[in-house]
């Protein structure tokens, strides 16, 4: 849960920011103004912050006046920060929020480094206007007396300390409405707790709490109550009181019960109990759409405490988070719990596999060979493999895929695909809402394979019996297929779904007001495609038509079968029995699988009609656009965007890109292929998976975000001007021949032209005598280096140089993420002051030196390019990354010295697949 004080501005800078304010106040002084921004004093990341507020305080008192708002980091000296804090009440009369955490630092791992501070000076309960105390990240063992003393004080943040209890004065703060007391070593609460009754989010996960006291059911403008993660066996019954509760997380405990009446809390939306021991829970919670129950043994009978000597005893499931450096995990007998780095959950439960097994796992970018779709299916998900292929479990494996949420919902479902014996079918799924936006597709796996979520008309399926049925649509209740009795000798699944025709479309299509249809209709079975009996299919006649006034001259029943290209008119083969509401016809057979539409115009040629409007419902709208980085043009982002997603993501991206409006619509297919190429005197500035001669290939999907971010270069001459390029999108693959610039200017012109969009590129002219090769290895005389292993991919000294080349401004965030000491990057500003790209490349360099060997050292430089808000450089890393791979991996298949599963197994093993960022 994250602090939001009414009133308060964001707290939250970015360590670019920071890492730049810290530069600008070294460099003009300790006791200027550039220190105070408005009412901010910010001195968390600078050097010697203690010295600096003592300074102001000593030398410009009537400026600390307006401040409100002051950080200062915990890793100062801790009597130097007592002294520092001290000087606070009386200099800084109006402060509202006061920030002292530590976590700036880190070790050689990478984790946040606790700061010093273990206690509070008494006077800072002089403080009178302070609303909001942060002390995260810090070796508080008592809170410090002076809190409870802070009578204005409304979020109080002690999160990550090594709080063992809370005092019972706490109970004295009147306007506490945000507590969080995470990642400590709580055993007990304070029975006081219960007169915060302003108090409305409570976090307390992430300690040692086993019981909780019945005066927590005081707390009567609770909203959120989060208890995820300790060793709570019972809960009172006084948690059925919080009137005012809409989230209540309690997953990870050890409850083997819940109170009655959770679920008649009026205001309760979400109900957590997952990973905990509960057997029995009431019916009520059961069928609460709000509770989240996975992990519990359910229904299991409880252990016997009469139990012989030697009985084993059944452990807790082990739970598993896998970082984005690890790709596999060990499954015993004993079954595990799994949280994936790509947010995909897996349950094995006890006894799934015999013997000890060891998953891999993969997430890979869609590609239409790997992704098959339906005529009206949508991809919502990327493509996850998980091996060992085809291995047989005991028992059936839980997995939980992240989606993102179709745009249209009705009469429409989400599955789990997967590919079982060399064909695609789709599991029966359930959905599960954590958030809003983020939704899970559950599915329970015998095996495993490929797996993807796609978005689908409405399914309905039945079993023909040789007795016979009758098959009917529920999302169009009029859709009905009949089989009579003797239809077939073998029992046989027939699927039915049904798409409906916006009616503005078919006119825009038509032309003539009265023209409409009925929703099309496709069938399929498994078996033989050949009824004993004619099969009755009954279709609504489309609207505003009845059979007491329609013209049967203008009534047409279509037929469509893979693979022909055209609809058939079918209406003089079949006997069209005609009611007020209904058309019905008998059929022999289902082919190919076949798809039956009815129409009523005035047109004769219908055919060619069905097909564009078959189009129509499959096509997308969309715009392309391509901008630049204002801090790098050479950095340029292309992105496909459906059309009404188009403004608001113009506007979010113009604050750090550059660049002209979007292209005019087009239409698309969803996996439709189609390529960006760079065009006069500009070409791609990177060896990547996805560019094929300077084209950058991309694969249409409507609910994913079709973008990409590339480094362009030119040959031509940048001192003596700008170099004006541009991007063309076309349709397709990247054709085995790229035509010059002239002949596929030519091509844009045709009637079935390929060419969709132009849109500008700019590079701005070089200033200064060095040109764009110079810029990275002039000066430069540094060893070999090499990064990784030739397994998982090598980082060389090129691809260092390549990275360095675009940090630029952000160089000092990465380096702090990287884990270096802020006192190093001052060292290299002042060694290296007014050259930007040799700072940049010491710094990357000599931190690469000293990981050389280590394992992990290019995933820990991934994960900080990522925190840093340079996603771009790290998508190039890991393309480079696959690009050895797939090298080293060739190389072992060309000598036979790699095992058969080496590779991706399955439908696309020869085929090349882009592994999915992160």
């Amino acid at each position: 849960m994250d602090a939001v004080v009414e009133g308060l501005e964001p707290q939250a800078a970015t360590a670019e920011d920071a890492a730049r304010d810290a530069t600008d106040a070294v460099d003009a002084g300790p006791g200027v103004t550039p220190l105070l921004a408005g009412n901010r004093l910010s001195l968390d990341l600078y050097p010697r912050g203690c010295h600096r507020l003592l300074h102001l305080c000593a030398q410009q008192p009537h400026q600390l006046l307006e401040v409100e708002f002051l950080q200062l980091s915990g890793h100062e000296d801790p009597q130097l920060l007592e002294a520092t804090l001290a000087q606070v009440p009386g200099s800084l009369l109006r402060l509202r929020s006061l920030v002292l955490k530590g976590g700036q630092r880190r070790d050689a791992g990478g984790a946040s480094l606790r700061g010093s501070l273990t206690t509070l000076p008494a006077g800072l309960s002089g403080l009178a206007c302070l609303a909001h105390l942060d002390l995260s990240f810090n070796n508080l063992e008592t809170l410090p007396a002076c809190v409870p003393q802070m009578r204005s004080l409304g979020a109080l943040l002690l999160s990550h300390n090594r709080l063992s209890e809370l005092p019972e004065a706490l109970g004295a703060l009147p306007a506490l409405t945000f507590l969080s007391v995470t990642h400590n070593r709580l055993q007990t609460l304070p029975t006081a707790l219960g007169a915060l009754t302003t108090l409305q989010r409570l976090d307390l996960s992430e300690n040692l709490l086993d019981t909780l006291p019945p005066e927590i059911g005081g707390l009567s403008s609770l909203a959120e109550l989060n208890l995820a993660s300790n060793r709570l066996q019972s809960l009172p019954a006084s948690l059925a009181g919080l009137r005012s509760l809409q989230l209540l997380v309690l997953h990870s405990n050890l409850l083997v019960s819940v109170p009655a009446g959770l679920d008649r809390l009026p205001l309760l939306t979400r109900l957590d109990l997952r990973d905990n021991q509960l057997r029995d829970v009431p019916p009520e919670l059961l069928d609460a759409p709000f509770v989240r129950l996975q992990g519990n043994p359910l229904g299991e009978a409880p252990p016997d405490p009469c139990s012989p000597p030697g009985t084993p005893v059944v452990r807790e499931m082990p739970r598993l988070f896998l970082t984005s450096d690890l790709d596999s995990f060990p499954v015993t007998s004993q079954g595990c719990s799994v949280t994936l780095a790509c947010g995909v959950r897996l349950q094995f439960p006890a006894g799934a596999t015999a013997t000890p097994v060891t998953i891999h796992y993969r997430l890979w970018l869609p590609e239409p060979r790997l992704v098959p779709l339906g005529p009206h299916d949508s991809l919502l998900s990327g493509v996850l493999e998980l091996q060992p292929h085809g291995v047989a479990f005991q028992q059936e494996v839980g997995l939980w895929l992240l989606f993102v949420p179709p745009r249209a919902r009705r009469c429409r479902e989400v599955v789990v695909r997967t590919l079982s014996d060399d064909s695609w079918s789709d599991l029966e799924t359930q959905l599960e809402e954590e958030a809003p936006k983020r939704l899970w597709a559950h599915c329970q796996v015998p095996h495993f394979s490929w797996f993807l979520v796609v978005s689908r008309p409405v399914s309905d399926t039945c079993l023909v019996p040789p007795e016979g049925t009758l098959l009917c649509s529920s999302g169009h209740p009029g859709v009905k297929v009949t089989f009579p009795p003797g239809a077939t000798e073998e029992p046989l699944h027939v699927c039915m779904q049904v798409v409906r025709m916006a009616s503005r479309e078919l006119r825009a299509l038509l032309g003539e007001p009265e023209g409409a249809v009925s929703p099309l209709l496709g069938l399929s079975q498994s078996g033989d495609p050949s009824f004993l009996r004619p099969v009755t299919v009954q279709l609504p006649l489309p609207p505003g038509v009845t059979g007491l006034s329609l013209d049967r001259s203008r009534l047409h029943l279509l037929y469509w079968a893979p693979p022909a290209a055209t609809w058939d008119d079918i209406t003089a083969q079949v006997a069209l029995e005609l009611t007020h509401l209904y058309a019905r016809f008998q059929v022999t057979h289902f082919s190919c699988p076949p798809r039956y539409w009815l129409w009523y115009t005035t047109k004769t040629c219908v055919g060619g009609l069905a097909r564009k409007a078959w189009e129509r419902l499959r096509l997308h709208r969309v715009n392309l656009i391509a901008l630049q980085r204002r801090r790098d043009p050479e950095q340029v982002l292309l992105q496909c965007l459906p059309r009404n997603k188009v403004d608001a993501t113009l506007r979010r991206l113009l604050e750090r890109y550059r660049g002209p409006e979007a292209s005019d619509t087009v239409e698309m297919f969803e996996g439709e292929k189609f390529f960006a190429a760079f065009e006069r005197g500009i070409d791609v500035d990177a060896d990547r998976p996805d560019c094929v001669e300077g084209r950058v290939c991309f694969v249409f999907y409507s609910h994913l975000k079709n973008v990409k971010e590339v480094y362009v270069t030119t040959t031509l001459d940048r001192q003596a001007q700008a170099v004006r390029g541009q991007v063309s999108f076309y349709r397709g693959a990247v054709p085995e021949e790229v035509p010059e610039e002239a002949e596929a200017a030519r091509q844009r012109k045709g009637a079935d032209a390929l060419w969709m969009a132009t849109l500008p590129i700019k590079l701005p002219r070089l200033r200064g005598s060095e040109g764009p090769g110079q810029r990275l290895g002039a000066s430069l005389s540094l060893a070999p280096l090499n990064l990784g292993d030739a397994e998982t991919g090598f980082l060389t000294q090129s691809n260092l140089l390549s990275v360095a080349g675009r940090l630029g401004p952000d160089w000092p965030a990465v380096a702090l993420h990287l884990g270096l000491p802020y006192r190093e990057l001052q060292r290299i500003r002042h060694e290296f002051r007014d050259d930007l790209d040799g700072q940049i490349r010491h710094m990357l360099f000599s931190w690469a030196e000293r990981q050389a060997g280590q394992p992990g050292a290019v995933g820990l430089l991934v994960q900080a390019l990522e925190r840093s808000d340079r996603q771009d450089v790290a998508e190039e890393v890991r393309a480079v990354l696959e690009l050895g791979r797939r090298k080293y991996q060739d190389g072992i298949r060309r000598t036979s010295l790699a095992p058969g599963d080496l590779g991706p197994s399955g439908p696309s093993a020869s085929q090349s697949l882009e592994p999915a960022q992160a």
